[in-house]
């Protein structure tokens, strides 16, 4: 139950401050967050908007960890999805993507299948 919840917090801090960043200042956003890889688009905004909503649920799972555990299971799948489909690829390639955050997901995806209450959802 710990280690859920040392993600819920990271999820708070680190979602929350990037969903910020993304939504009141893209231009920024686009040069911290995503490397200077991407132009500052309203895509930055409609990400922050995304991981907003996975900051605040994970407010909430810090109440109730297995029942918000779901946002943990979104995240898996994208941040795995994207490493596939866009950083694996520009990597292979030469081309631009964010490093930092490519790095990032790299951990998360590592970690979080040991911490999804998956026997819990099996019941």
């Amino acid at each position: 139950m710990i280690g859920l919840k040392i993600i819920y917090l990271m999820n708070v801090f680190v979602a929350g401050q990037i969903a910020f960043s993304a939504l009141l200042n893209p231009q920024n956003s686009a040069i911290t967050t995503f490397g200077n890889a991407y132009e500052p688009t309203e895509i930055i905004r409609l990400v922050g908007c995304f991981w907003l909503a996975i900051a605040v649920v994970s407010v909430l799972g810090l109440w109730k960890p297995i029942t918000f555990a779901p946002v943990l299971l979104i995240q898996l799948i994208y941040k795995g999805t994207w490493l596939l489909i866009v950083a694996l690829p520009a990597f292979r390639s030469g081309a631009a993507y964010p490093k930092i955050m490519a790095m990032f997901f790299i951990v998360w995806v590592c970690v979080l299948p040991f911490l999804i209450p998956w026997k819990e959802w099996l019941h």
